[in-house]
Order: structure tokens, then C-alpha cells, then sequence
């Protein structure tokens, strides 16, 4: 039998709590983490009580590790772990749980303007800029880099590649230290928490449904709020406003059957301004599936129409096209 995979691992625990406790557990989840885990729990046949056990034991070991960690540190985890379950055993739940206090210190750092974080960090040590780099986003650690000394930009990149562990008590001192700063310089410019901004990337990654729901909230309190919100967000239409080789160039990366999808539920103009930029072969095919489209759930439709949005928002983050988005319209460049 394969090793099992994360995501039959969380299916098995989850199926295993009852159907209240698993619907207050799916809370938590994104849309993407529910639907591949409720995948695995609609297949779910038949796995040995060996592995169950298994499975229930690895899970209970981590919620502990977590307990123990946020009691006492890593240094008392590890003790205590390591008397109760060995050397081995205490590293590899050391490990993981390590790999999750990643991603939730320094978390005022992932929702600062990369501006504000420049401020503070540009007269730290190279190591120092690296382990916070280390710790941002992507595109904040891109943003600074480029704003860095060609000098010693290539010796903060050489740092955080060379980087492996670092004391918990130095990121703790660290930690603190930079949340000062951050409170001294919000007093003066503000710290981006939240916001206009933060609202338009949160509504870009749910359903339509749900966004739907949340403007017409919105809508009826604030129209003005509601229409910020609007400009700053990136929605399958806007596509019909790009200029001809962004849209060639996330064409490429999109699954026919999503496309004849949403060509099928949108505006004509937009349909056109998608037309208009295939070879005559593609337009062709393309038109020929979307006329054998019949009787779709507009539920299908806005979901095909999402995961092309989520193409065109992952070839932004990776560089390959710019999204302005808001004031003028959204035009993108290769």
C-alpha cells in the first residue's frame, strides 16, 4: 500500500471526529483545502486499523508537540518529547511543528507595506535583513531587494540562501524588537493592516456567491466603500480591458473546456475581446464548444471563470504580466 498522502491523512482524522466536529473543523480550511479533503473522504473505503491507529497517533503527538511548544518553547519541547518519545521521533515533530511557527511569526511583517518595512529594515545587518526577508512575502522580499545597494543586495540574497535554522530565542528578541518598530513608525505613517486593499485580495480568492452576498452587505451601508473595493479588484471581465499580448499570454495557460465555459456566461464584449486574440483555429474550436454548451449551472460557469482570474493573478505574482489595478481601468504589460 502507498504512503498515505496529507491530505488522506486529514480526511481519515476528520472522518474519524463525527460530522459536528468536522463542520466546526472545515471552518478553518480554504475553499481549496475543503474541497480536495471532502474528494478524499467521499472515496474513502476501507484502510487497516493498523493505519488508522497510525495516523491518529501521529496527530495526537503534534497536538501535543503544539501544546508543549506554546507553553514552554522549543528548548522545554524537545526535552519533554524526547523523554517521552525518544531522540528520532522528538525531531520529526519538532520539525514539522517548526515549519508551521514559520508561517504565523512575524505575520505583522506579511500585512506591512513593503515601504514601511524598507524603513526599518535598510540600516539592519545583512543577516538581520535576510532572516526578515526570510519571513515576508515574496513580492515585499522583490520589492526591497530591488530598492537595496547592488552590493548589498547580493549579500542578503547569498545570506537567506545559505540560511538553515535559526534560535528560537534570537527570532523571539528579533520579533519583538521589529513590532516596536513597527508601532513607532504607525504612530507617524501607519502601518497597511488590513484595508482597501486586503479586502480586494481577500474577495478575488472566494466564490462568487459569497462576494455576491458581502457587496450587496456593503453596497446597502457604504456604495462608495463598495465601489474602492471594486476598482481594486481583478474580476473575469476585466480581462476584456487588457492589451492583446497579456491576454495571448494567459491563453496559453488556460484549460479549454474553462474557457468555452466562461465565454458561454459572459458579456459579448468580452467574449470578443478573448476571440480576438486566438489563431483562427483556436477561435474556431472554441466557438464550435461553446455553442454544445447547453443547460450549465451559472455555479459552473463562475467557477471555470475563477480559475482563469487565479491564472491571470498567478502570472502577476510570478512577474510575467503587471495588473494595475483601480483608477485608469486595469491594464496590464507584459
Amino acid at each position: 500500500m502507498d504512503p498515505m498522502t496529507s491530505i488522506q491523512k486529514a480526511a481519515l482524522i476528520i472522518s474519524s471526529i463525527g460530522a459536528e466536529n468536522a463542520s466546526n473543523v472545515f471552518k478553518n480550511f480554504t475553499e481549496d483545502e475543503i474541497e480536495k479533503i471532502t474528494f478524499e473522504i467521499a472515496k474513502m473505503d476501507y484502510w487497516p486499523i493498523e493505519t488508522v491507529e497510525e495516523v491518529l497517533n501521529e496527530f495526537y503527538e503534534l497536538c501535543l508537540t503544539q501544546k508543549v511548544v506554546s507553553e514552554g518553547g522549543m528548548d522545554y519541547a524537545r526535552e519533554v518529547l524526547e523523554k517521552a518519545f525518544g531522540d528520532d521521533q522528538a525531531s520529526f515533530l519538532l520539525s514539522k511543528i517548526g515549519k508551521q511557527l514559520k508561517t504565523r511569526s512575524f505575520e505583522f511583517i506579511r500585512k506591512s507595506d513593503y515601504k514601511n518595512l524598507l524603513a526599518i529594515v535598510q540600516n539592519e545587518h545583512p543577516q538581520t535583513i535576510a532572516l526578515i526577508l526570510s519571513y515576508a512575502r515574496t513580492d515585499q522580499s522583490s520589492a526591497i531587494l530591488s530598492e537595496l545597494s547592488k552590493e548589498l543586495r547580493v549579500d542578503v540574497v547569498e545570506r537567506i540562501a545559505r540560511m538553515e535554522t535559526a534560535s528560537p530565542d534570537v527570532l523571539r528578541t528579533l520579533e519583538e524588537r521589529l513590532e516596536a518598530k513597527f508601532a513607532t513608525l504607525a504612530n507617524s505613517s501607519g502601518v497597511e493592516l488590513g484595508g482597501i486593499n486586503f479586502v480586494a485580495e481577500i474577495m478575488n480568492n472566494i466564490d462568487r456567491a459569497t462576494e455576491t452576498d458581502i457587496f450587496d452587505s456593503i453596497s446597502s451601508r457604504d456604495p462608495k466603500l463598495a465601489e474602492e473595493i471594486r476598482k481594486k479588484m481583478f474580476v473575469f471581465e476585466d480581462i476584456a480591458l487588457l492589451d492583446s499580448v497579456a491576454i495571448q499570454t494567459i491563453l496559453r495557460d488556460v484549460d479549454p473546456k474553462d474557457l468555452a465555459m466562461s465565454i458561454k456566461g459572459t458579456q459579448q464584449e468580452v467574449a470578443e475581446a478573448v476571440y480576438s486574440n486566438m489563431s483562427s483555429r483556436m477561435r474556431e474550436t472554441t466557438q464550435q464548444e461553446v455553442e454544445y454548451l447547453h443547460n450549465i449551472r451559472m455555479r459552473d460557469v463562475e467557477e471555470a471563470q475563477q480559475r482563469i482570474v487565479a491564472i491571470v493573478r498567478k502570472l502577476e505574482e510570478e512577474g510575467t504580466i503587471t495588473v494595475s489595478k483601480g483608477g485608469g481601468g486595469n491594464e496590464v504589460i507584459a
